[in-house]
């Protein structure tokens, strides 16, 4: 495996041959990968709020926006634009220190999350040891900024709204993360980076989808779950609890809640390309491509082309999934709260456990094919 472009040496090389000496040049890097994070996942959700918009209309037998720039490609943009400049209201007897740091909390561990997500070899803004480990912890942190909107509103149904919000990601954080964990036994790392280099070398036969087909299952069904989608959006179905945990937001806070929701979408389609189905790797190794058309791996033209085919590859693997999500929300009914927590408990938790366990009992058996 080639160790394709580095980014951070070429941008360092490049600002030093405009006269800079290196330590501004490292300075001028240090902000931009988080910078470039806060710009490809805000660009991510207005993508994913046209498109949540254009495939529900079809599913309708509707047309959609079309009147704000071509094809109404400007209409997320003009909802954000409204939402910031509408009036903020705290309501009376709310806790406002509360009502405030709760759509913070919600948010900012989302962002934190895309540190960890790989485009490519190099592609990555950290590549650490624990790197799924931090994505897991990271998650388990927003439900406590929903259980805090609910309880600061002083309106029961935000209060209903935000308990329900934290049983439902409690239920379903559990078999998400034995699900992950199957993946990391095999790939014995948990650094995303390893994880998608343990399924490179024999193109789409070599992806985690045909070594994990219950893990796959588990891990999109718990990830709709925590990204709060339809049919488990109970803690804030409108017929029953309005908006929930939502009720009294307006303006940009609400704003913030609208975006981490479909933040945590993107960022759970990236976990799972990158997991299940090769991350940046191509269907069709292109390592053995440039081998048999005699072109050494270290040409630098060859890197640049694999960089760019492995940005496209994860943006496309993703966005398949996010297309599927915003299908089911069309097709699919809503659950009442009882059938999710026992889909949740008697059902996703014990099928994952037995996934665990034959998982590691095919990586004993079959060590080559199991990441013995």
């Amino acid at each position: 495996m080639t160790s394709g472009i580095d980014l951070q040496n070429s941008f360092l090389q490049s600002l030093q041959g405009f006269g800079l000496p290196p330590g501004l040049a490292k300075l001028f890097w240090i902000p931009l990968p988080s910078i470039l994070m806060i710009i490809g996942a805000t660009v991510g959700v207005l993508v994913v709020v046209w498109l949540e918009r254009k495939i529900s209309a079809a599913a309708q037998q509707r047309i959609g926006p079309e009147y704000a720039g071509p094809l109404g490609v400007l209409q997320p943009v003009a909802d954000g634009i409204k939402l910031v400049f509408k009036e903020d209201v705290v309501p009376a007897k709310a806790d406002p220190w509360l009502f405030t740091l709760g759509p913070v909390l919600v948010v900012l561990p989302v962002f934190l999350s895309y540190l960890i997500v790989p485009f490519g070899q190099n592609l990555v803004i950290t590549d650490i040891n624990v790197g799924i480990f931090l994505w897991i912890a990271l998650s388990s942190i927003a439900p406590i900024g929903l259980l805090m909107s609910g309880y600061a509103s002083n309106n029961k149904y935000s209060l209903l709204g935000g308990l329900r919000a934290a049983a439902q990601s409690i239920s379903y954080e559990i078999p998400l993360s034995l699900a992950v964990l199957a993946i990391v036994m095999m790939s014995n790392s948990l650094s995303t980076i390893d994880i998608v280099d343990q399924q490179s070398g024999y193109g789409i036969l070599g992806w985690n989808i045909w070594r994990q087909p219950v893990g796959f299952l588990i891990f999109w069904i718990a990830a709709l779950a925590e990204c709060e989608r339809l049919p488990f959006d109970l803690p804030e179905a409108e017929e029953e609890l309005v908006a929930g945990y939502q009720t009294e937001y307006a303006g940009m806070k609400f704003a913030l809640f609208y975006l981490g929701s479909y933040v945590n979408l993107v960022l759970s389609a990236l976990v799972f390309s990158v997991l299940y189905l090769g991350g940046w790797d191509f269907p069709v190794p292109l390592e053995n491509v440039a081998d048999w058309l005699g072109v050494a791996p270290t040409t630098s033209w060859l890197q640049v082309l694999m960089a760019a085919l492995g940005i496209t590859m994860t943006v496309l693997k993703s966005y398949f999934l996010i297309f599927i999500a915003i299908l089911l929300r069309w097709t699919v009914p809503r659950v009442r709260i009882d059938q999710l927590l026992n889909l949740g408990w008697k059902f996703l938790l014990p099928v994952a456990l037995a996934n665990l366990l034959i998982t590691a009992g095919l990586k004993l058996t079959f060590p080559m094919a199991f990441g013995g």
